[in-house]
């Protein structure tokens, strides 16, 4: 069975994904939309889509029945009204990271997906990788005992610059949704939602966060904290710390290659390349990885999750599911209460239908998701 792809936007992540396609003998990347054609032809060239399926608008992809499923890789203030775009046509939707801008529009886009029945996910690409699949196994075998403690921080100092979506509140900039929400959300895969959060944080002139840290407690005893920031280069490594040891990510700890692991039994050091599949894990010593191995960054793990799911019958996730992306979500909601920060309402007049204050198509004039 193959699986026709679409992606909206065509940014760098955009790229990424479309190269990782390649390397799946059930995929087929058929179709692309931009807000305008001559971005979605420049992408279209370069990844081999028939000139016929280039669209100048979301909602042209929208309305292609070659497309199965879409991957929106559009900025994340739209990650909302494009995804519920692409459901209400009936395609299945791979969604970039954040998965909303709050807790509410993630309810919505689940709740949408179930009522059409088509397949729905968070693109948490982390989730699929080596050190993570490994990182999970670890824990549920106790080799490091109870998790006590998570903790991560991703951050660079990143200059100003005007027109920057990560700096832009009407793209849902700043450094918690784009970078916080890495180390959020590895403490939610290992220790659930938070009963308590507690944030600091500074808004910067364009009024997003640009430096934020945030505590989260759980009534078992465990803790995390999560750092993130536009203002500083952080270490951009986490450690989860158990009763009987410890396991830590390198930078980068969203995309690590390898874990270090420490328990009653000494020190292991493990290679997990994140870019190759676990069968070619042990190649990456001996020079021998060919340049497609590194094609889409490790993004190809994500993407043949989607793929056994579907074959399966499944329209959720059970490594990334529906309902842990709208709980990471109320804690990043609880974040933004405390700090201050505040999105402008996105005008979503596109999605309602003719004669109802309706927009134009392709309205929707934000500049494309332009990283992971």
């Amino acid at each position: 069975m193959s699986f026709r792809w679409g992606i909206a936007g065509t940014g760098a992540i955009a790229s990424g994904f479309a190269a990782a396609l390649g390397r799946l003998p059930d995929a087929e990347l058929v179709a692309v939309g931009s807000r305008q054609h001559q971005t979605a032809d420049k992408f279209g060239e370069r990844f081999a889509i028939p000139p016929r399926h280039r669209y100048g608008s979301y909602e042209e992809l929208a309305a292609d029945d070659d497309v199965d499923l879409v991957y929106v890789a559009t900025p994340a203030s739209h990650h909302h009204p494009h995804t519920l775009l692409f459901l209400q046509a009936g395609r299945g939707v791979l969604c970039e990271k954040p998965f909303a801008m709050d807790a509410a529009q993630a309810a919505e886009m689940v709740a949408a997906a179930r009522a059409q029945r088509r397949f729905l996910m968070e693109a948490m690409w982390s989730r699929f990788l080596p050190a993570y699949v490994r990182i999970r196994e670890l824990v549920a075998a106790g080799a490091i005992g109870t998790v006590l403690a998570v903790d991560g921080d991703f951050g660079f100092q990143l200059p100003a610059t005007p027109g920057d979506r990560l700096f832009d509140p009407a793209q849902g900039g700043g450094a918690l949704l784009d970078l916080g929400v890495y180390p959020i959300s590895l403490a939610s895969m290992l220790l659930g939602e938070p009963d308590q959060v507690s944030a600091v944080g500074e808004l910067g002139e364009t009024g997003v966060d640009e430096h934020v840290a945030i505590l989260m407690g759980y009534r078992a005893g465990a803790v995390a904290l999560a750092k993130a920031s536009l203002r500083a280069s952080l270490g951009c490594t986490g450690r989860i710390s158990g009763t009987d040891g410890s396991i830590e990510l390198p930078a980068m700890m969203h995309c690590p290659d390898g874990l270090v692991v420490r328990s009653p039994a000494g020190t292991e050091h493990l290679h997990l390349p994140a870019t190759l599949d676990p069968a070619g894990i042990g190649e990456a010593d001996t020079g021998s990885v060919k340049p497609h191995d590194r094609a889409g960054g490790g993004l190809h793990h994500q993407i043949r999750h989607v793929h056994e799911q579907l074959s399966a019958g499944h329209l959720d996730s059970d490594v990334m599911p529906l309902a842990e992306s709208v709980s990471v979500l109320r804690t990043l909601d609880a974040v933004r209460a405390q700090i201050g920060l505040r999105y402008p309402t996105p005008d979503l007049a596109f999605l309602r239908p003719a004669g109802e204050n309706s927009s134009a198509p392709g309205d929707v004039q934000k500049e494309e998701a332009t990283q992971p």
